[in-house]
């Protein structure tokens, strides 16, 4: 996978890099997901903000089977990450306001910055809560037919005594 040497001179060369990874490779994803197949496509470009600083787009696009949360059956998920990130050295001191900007997405970094992790950092960070089914009931309700209330045996005790 590729890496970038130093982030803060890709950004501002406007360096352009893009490619695909499997789905395979992105190991963190793996829990949540039903299958392994298929991969995504990225793009990394550097270029100037407005006020000079370094800036990184980064779109990620693809399909991940994400496991139901109800069935455990795949749930394909349309990935479309677009994501815009102002580049600070790590460990820079910054001040509340920038802190919580909600505008502006800080990436820290020393110098050298891997692609790989930062496509699969976004794609987390993309990713639903607790991906299901539209109409998906709970594994075997299907056949369970009508629903008894567990606590209607409590109210036929209720009044008598011990």
């Amino acid at each position: 996978m590729k890496r970038i040497n130093d982030a803060f001179v890709f950004a501002r060369n406007g360096g352009v890099l893009e490619g695909t990874l499997a789905v395979r490779e992105l190991a963190r994803l793996h829990d949540l997901l039903a299958g392994l197949d298929g991969g995504v496509a990225w793009r990394l470009e550097g270029y100037k903000g407005s006020r000079g600083e370094p800036l990184l787009q980064l779109t990620v696009t693809g399909v991940l089977p994400l496991a139901c949360q109800r069935c455990l059956e795949a749930v394909p998920f349309e990935l479309d990450v677009d994501s815009l990130l102002e580049l600070v050295p790590e460990g820079a001191d910054m001040s509340q306001d920038e802190l919580e900007d909600d505008s502006r997405d800080f990436l820290p970094v020393v110098k050298e910055l891997d692609v790989a992790e930062l496509v699969e950092d976004e794609i987390l960070l993309a990713l639903p809560v607790a991906p299901r089914h539209e109409k998906c009931g709970l594994p075997g309700t299907a056949e369970a037919g009508d629903r008894v209330n567990p606590f209607t045996v409590l109210g036929g005790l209720k009044g008598k005594p011990n």
